[in-house]
């Protein structure tokens, strides 16, 4: 068990390690480090350099709505609250909608309306005619849209919410390296315990214990995982906007329609309106090993495929016409770090004596849980069991039958057949 004064590295900058660093330094842990091999924060590489999340409570696991429901009340604190924007969430399907985009919209009201906490801001939309006074502005013929509105859902700035709390753990005596000091090359053992990390320009890092919170590039630096955790991505484009329109917008719900997929109220500061489609997603599997990892460059992620344009270009077609032919811009495949069964990894690496903590799987929906996931952390730490009590936290070892293409393809709320980044690259584009 390491002390308060042990030297404690975290590897990567973005949300899950940021939240390492506060909840750390609000117990009382003195000697933090964080390593990121962007040079700056929020990083470019991170999942959560955006400009929104969607923070949704309920979950067909209730596990994860008490944890979510938990999680708002921290973004409504004063550290979190200025990025947090309960517009609530506008969650339907179109009268288009497969069968399994309807199972999935049902089960997640289901979970809304049995908790008692959520339940009361739950609104059933049977037709346009029900969605239309949450959302005014939608002058598009919604056709057989129906579902729910929930009122106590809504959105975070993620970008501004990962650069607030840099300043602070800064200004708490975290120590950041970024850049070449803070790319990670490897981590060091002696006698099978890590005793630090060696950057990408030869700098060696000494360490009691190294936290890896590196998103998608985690099973780079820890290549044990396996294909427990592999890099997946989906895809973000945005529309600019006038000033009249983004006013025209504002206060508007997450408007997500399960089988097309989801926007926001746009940015005041950039007039940036940002729309995901709904999609499998894409991986980047190496044929040596079977594991997907994320692109080692910014460039080869810069498109929009062609299938997810034309998803984007329906869903404001049915919602904001005006719009619907408009030019996309800051458009770009998004790589989290996934798991089969969306449960998050946040345990010891067997083999290192406790000296390497794993802490990834965001799988797309961890980072409404950025004001709570560093608490986590600090408990794994301070367990004198010296395990994970969180059964579904713990390291798994891969299986054979987990190197199937299809990877995390049977999470319900996940639609459409999961592709390689190489079947939708650009032909301009090479790996």
């Amino acid at each position: 068990m390491v002390s308060k004064s042990s030297s404690i590295l975290i590897v990567g900058g973005g949300a899950f390690g940021l939240s390492t660093a506060l909840h750390l330094t609000q117990a009382g842990y003195t000697n933090i480090m964080v390593l990121e091999q962007d040079d700056q924060i929020p990083p470019r590489w991170s999942a959560a350099n955006d400009l929104n999340k969607i923070v949704r409570a309920e979950y067909e696991d209730p596990f994860y709505t008490d944890l979510t429901i938990k999680a708002i009340r921290a973004w409504k604190t004063p550290l979190f609250a200025p990025h947090f924007h309960q517009t609530g969430f506008l969650h339907c399907v179109s009268g288009a909608a497969p069968e399994k985009a309807i199972g999935t919209l049902k089960r997640f009201q289901k979970a809304a309306t049995d908790n008692p906490i959520i339940a009361p801001h739950v609104i059933q939309l049977n037709g346009p005619g029900d969605v239309r006074p949450w959302f005014w502005q939608a002058d598009g013929a919604l056709p057989g849209w129906k579902g729910y509105m929930n009122r106590f859902d809504g959105y975070a700035h993620s970008g501004n919410a990962l650069a607030a709390i840099y300043r602070v753990t800064q200004s708490r005596g975290v120590k950041f390296f970024l850049g070449a000091k803070g790319s990670v090359k490897e981590i060091v053992y002696k006698d099978g315990k890590s005793i630090g990390v060696k950057s990408g320009d030869g700098t060696f890092h000494a360490a009691d214990l190294v936290i890896v919170a590196a998103g998608a590039a985690a099973g780079k630096i820890v290549p044990e995982l396996g294909t427990q955790i592999v890099a997946k991505s989906w895809s973000v484009a945005h529309v600019l906007l006038s000033d009249e329109e983004t006013s025209a917008l504002r206060g508007i719900p997450v408007t997500y329609a399960r089988d097309l997929g989801f926007y926001f109220e746009p940015d005041p500061k950039t007039n940036l309106l940002k729309i995901c489609p709904m999609g499998g997603g894409y991986i980047n599997t190496d044929s040596k090993t079977g594991v997907s990892h994320s692109p080692g460059d910014l460039e080869t992620s810069a498109f929009l495929p062609a299938e997810d344009e034309e998803r984007i270009r329906k869903l404001l077609q049915q919602t904001l016409p005006a719009l619907a032919n408009r030019p996309l811009v800051r458009k770009s495949l998004c790589w989290f770090a996934d798991t089969k069964d969306s449960d998050f990894v946040i345990d010891y690496v067997p083999g290192t004596k406790g000296s390497v903590v794993m802490l990834s799987g965001d799988s797309g929906h961890g980072f409404k849980m950025f004001p709570i996931v560093g608490e986590w952390v600090r408990n794994l730490l301070e367990d004198n069991s010296g395990a994970q009590s969180v059964k579904r936290w713990r390291w798994k070892n891969p299986q054979k039958e987990d190197e199937k293409t299809d990877w995390g393809g049977d999470v319900s709320w996940r639609l459409g057949e999961t592709r390689e980044l190489r079947d939708v690259l650009p032909a301009r584009t090479k790996l």
